[in-house]
């Protein structure tokens, strides 16, 4: 098992300057709180009903705060990722089974990402969505190339490159139009008009903890720092990875909030903004040419960025659970099939990223339950349990994200909308 490398350890018991130095897994992880489906969802959210859902990705950023931390928490206190703790205390059965869901789950994340990038470079270029589809996917590989050949703080860097375009181009419209202050405060208070917001916010609310993130951020968090057997150094790296996930979830919120602003004070009562076409179709026309490239390059940010993310993900359950380990590249390709198939077969995108959301939904409760449940038992973490306020918060986020979820996938399934 790694341990913490030395700069690390100087980090941690220095002054919170270099405790940024430490910064850069929560990062990666919160890319998947900025994918293409979650534009898509903002974006229907402000132009449907203007400011009415702002409260929602506000309770769904801190919930995202609180899971994440927990991941990362998990990794750094007991050396091993979830599915890696998973795999050891399931049954063969079981474990394969647990594994084809969560496979399948990680496949539709993939897939949807790819999807997101293909619109953006049609978006840009003109480009017919299945040779965007093959340009993601190869670009992808060069940015997983940065993780395989290199080093993860290079894949961490990466990232972080592409999460600031993505916030500049979601972000830029705002100061062009800027929305009304009054208007948006008014969003934070809690409440519902008919079930068409209601579906609306289980899909924003529900689908913001994905389940590809949860596994992948207790790997991300010990490949990074290590595994050390002393606590207090532990207990230093578990404050540091806290300052990593409150600014690096933040930053998601604050993109997502942004989004949803844009929307309700550009996009409100125009047709056509219930696909990602013609949202961007309708920012151009309203905030002019260059806002309209900012967002698509903001959408190409994120699908990249999100595909290479979700591909490392499907990785590290599959090593985790069945302990075999496919070339990040190699899985990058056989991974690309499926989207590149949909795309090919000329199934409107839109569709199906909201399509794959649904899917995601049904496996947020196989990496949300067993995480709440391990970070909560002494046998697991020692010293770095779950505090009783933290247990309460962390079950009320999960029964509240499957409840949610249970709602969307009633409500998608019955038709209603």
């Amino acid at each position: 098992m790694a341990t913490s490398t030395l700069p690390e350890r100087r980090a941690i018991t220095r002054p919170w300057r270099s405790r940024l130095l430490l910064m850069g897994p929560a990062f990666v992880a919160s890319i998947a709180y900025v994918d293409p489906g979650n534009v898509a969802a903002n974006l229907t959210a402000g132009a449907n009903f203007g400011y009415l859902l702002v409260w929602v990705l506000v309770v769904a950023n801190a919930m995202a705060v609180l899971v994440q931390y927990q991941s990362a928490k998990l990794g750094l206190a007991t050396g091993h990722s979830l599915p890696e703790i998973l795999g050891k205390r399931l049954g063969t059965r079981r474990r394969r089974l647990y594994w084809a869901q969560a496979e399948i789950v990680a496949g539709a994340t993939d897939m949807a990402e790819v999807i997101g990038g293909a619109v953006a470079l049609n978006l840009l270029f003109g480009l017919p969505l299945l040779a965007g589809g093959f340009i993601i996917g190869l670009s992808s590989m060069l940015l997983l190339a940065l993780q395989s050949h290199r080093s993860q703080k290079s894949f961490e860097y990466a990232i972080m490159m592409l999460l600031a375009v993505i916030a500049i181009g979601f972000v830029s419209g705002l100061f062009v139009n800027p929305p009304d202050a009054g208007h948006a405060l008014t969003g934070l208070v809690p409440r519902f008009e008919g079930t068409d917001t209601v579906l609306l916010a289980a899909s924003m609310l529900g689908a913001t903890v994905m389940p590809h993130a949860i596994y992948l951020h207790s790997a991300l968090a010990r490949d990074r720092h290590g595994f050390s057997k002393d606590p207090a150094v532990r207990t230093r790296l578990i404050r540091a990875t806290r300052v990593d996930v409150v600014g690096a979830l933040m930053l998601a919120g604050v993109v997502n909030i942004a989004m949803l602003l844009l929307a309700a004070s550009s996009l409100r009562g125009i047709e056509g903004t219930n696909t990602i076409a013609g949202a961007h179709a309708a920012v151009a026309s309203a905030l002019g040419p260059v806002i309209g490239v900012a967002f698509a390059i903001g959408l190409l940010a994120s699908g990249l960025a999100s595909t290479s993310v979700g591909c490392y993900a499907g990785a590290t359950v599959m090593g985790g659970l069945l302990k075999v380990r496919v070339p990040l590249l190699t899985r990058r390709v056989i991974t690309l099939i499926p989207a590149l198939a949909i795309l090919g077969a000329g199934i409107e995108p839109t569709l199906a990223l909201v399509l794959s959301q649904v899917l995601l939904s049904f496996g947020i409760p196989f990496a949300l339950i067993p995480l709440i449940r391990l970070t909560g038992r002494r046998d697991v973490m020692g010293i770095h349990t779950d505090s009783r306020p933290l247990k309460i918060a962390g079950w009320t986020s999960a029964t509240l994200i499957v409840g949610l979820n249970c709602v969307l996938i009633v409500l998608t399934i019955s038709g209603q909308s």
